[in-house]
């Protein structure tokens, strides 16, 4: 019996990060889901380095030395980390979170840093297979709070182990598992679980059996609960066929076009980028690479070539894909791709439904105000069917008092976190007053103020 992994993987920034600091890679023999910190600066180096140090393990080995091999890996991208902070120093404080898990024969070396999270579907079960490596995790474990109070800890983002540009030797979890056929293996983020239930996890999981699918459909859901941070995805079915070689798939800031949404499965060739500091000339310009006259020339004809066999096989393509927008104040499904090729635009008009884009809440009205593509009808359909769930609540006659934010945490250290703003303080309003009724005058019951969580 010959085990593998058959692997799809998406990523998308969000609705309020400006920059995607998380990195994913999946091949029949390596999964890796790293999560960056430290700002736009260092958070997509930190989980960039990581990946590309992992990628170079992704091979066949014994399973002795899967352990053995991924700990010395995650070493050595630490030492990297280490060197390109001391070399820049708009690198200062960056880490990253890392899960990794690496098959020889039916055995998965898994290693594991901070708190994205592994997730194991199995016999319809779904079971969270990490331990966050988080101050409120610690707590819990303590017995000071409970799980439900964690969900919404104002220090839940605060990291107490991770790969970044400290000395410290790395803490690890590592352990070895049995790949079983008919497992389903989820690498994520806190983009997804953070915003997104278990129990929807675990649905989703059970109900779409296309990997690619199910892919997007989970980072869809991240988004449409307001996706205040990446999302990141990388599932892994264990089959016990062969699995038709093809590239690796890398999503997120490790791949070329890391700005960009990647979705897709791991037929999808990706490129691996490691960032590094390009060579500059006296003028302070990358210096290109030098070429011949006659190579240029050769290699303008064989583009035009190429070019014009393959204008109308591309332009067919484009029409098997679709995408979600408004039209005429309305949520529109267009068929084709949203570009336009010279006079010819590639896409038209397929289906307008009855939803008002300003009845739509904020969030939503953000999300469609650029094209969402997706590959088929079906999954266009599905992300229509996401924004028509998201219609504002019509205004009350008499509002309530907004809830007062719970009040911060005490300071615990010098442990990274994802959000160096701070926590806001919340602010309990003032009591009122109110005047005594005069005769003959109703005078409605005030309504009581919310109580600050303490």
């Amino acid at each position: 019996m010959s085990i593998s992994f058959r692997c799809a993987a998406a990523s998308d920034v969000g609705l309020i990060r400006k920059s995607n600091q998380d990195a994913g890679y999946a091949s029949t023999n390596l999964i890796v889901l790293a999560d960056g910190m430290g700002g736009a600066a260092g958070g997509d180096v930190a989980s960039s380095v990581v990946v590309a140090h992992l990628a170079e393990v992704d091979d066949s080995h014994q399973a002795e030395d899967l352990l053995p091999l991924l700990t010395a890996t995650l070493e050595d991208a630490h030492a990297d980390l280490i060197q390109r902070s001391a070399e820049t120093t708009s690198l200062a404080g960056l880490g990253t979170t890392c899960i990794a898990i690496l098959r020889a024969g039916n055995k998965l070396g898994m290693v594991h840093i901070g708190d994205s999270r592994a997730y194991l579907l199995r016999e319809g079960t779904l079971t969270q297979v990490t331990h966050d490596h988080t101050l409120v995790q610690y707590l819990v474990d303590q017995g000071e709070i409970t799980p439900e109070e964690a969900e919404n800890h104002p220090k839940r983002n605060v990291i107490m182990r991770n790969i970044g540009d400290t000395p410290e030797p790395l803490e690890i979890d590592r352990s070895i598992r049995e790949a079983i056929p008919g497992d389903r293996w989820l690498l994520c983020s806190d983009g997804l679980f953070g915003v997104v239930s278990k129990e929807r996890i675990a649905k989703t999981l059970t109900d779409y059996r296309d990997l690619e699918a199910c892919a997007n459909r989970l980072v869809d859901l991240a988004l449409a609960a307001g996706a205040p941070d990446n999302v990141t995805v990388v599932l892994a079915d264990v089959v016990d066929d062969d699995v038709a070689p093809a590239p690796p798939l890398i999503v997120g800031s490790a791949a070329v076009d890391a700005h960009k949404p990647t979705r897709g499965t791991a037929s999808a060739a990706g490129k691996l980028a490691r960032w590094t500091p390009g060579e500059t000339d006296e003028a302070g310009e990358v210096e290109p690479e030098r070429r011949s006259p006659w190579a240029r020339i050769a290699a303008t004809i064989a583009v035009l070539g190429i070019f014009a066999g393959s204008l109308f096989g591309a332009y067919a393509w484009t029409q098997t894909q679709y995408y979600v927008t408004q039209a005429g104040g309305k949520v529109a499904i267009f068929q084709g791709v949203p570009q336009k090729l010279g006079p010819l635009t590639l896409s038209h008009l397929h289906e307008k439904t009855d939803v008002e884009v300003v009845s739509l809440k904020a969030v939503a009205q953000a999300r469609i105000a650029e094209p969402i593509t997706r590959g088929s009808l079906e999954e266009a359909r599905t992300v229509v069917a996401d924004l028509s769930a998201q219609v504002r609540e019509p205004d009350p006659i008499v509002g309530e008092r907004p809830t007062p934010e719970p009040s911060a945490f005490p300071p615990t250290g010098t442990e990274p976190s994802r959000d160096p703003s701070g926590d806001p303080s919340g602010q309990t309003p003032a009591p009122t007053t109110t005047p005594a009724p005069t005769s003959g005058t109703t005078v409605p019951a005030p309504t009581d103020p919310r109580e600050e969580r303490q």
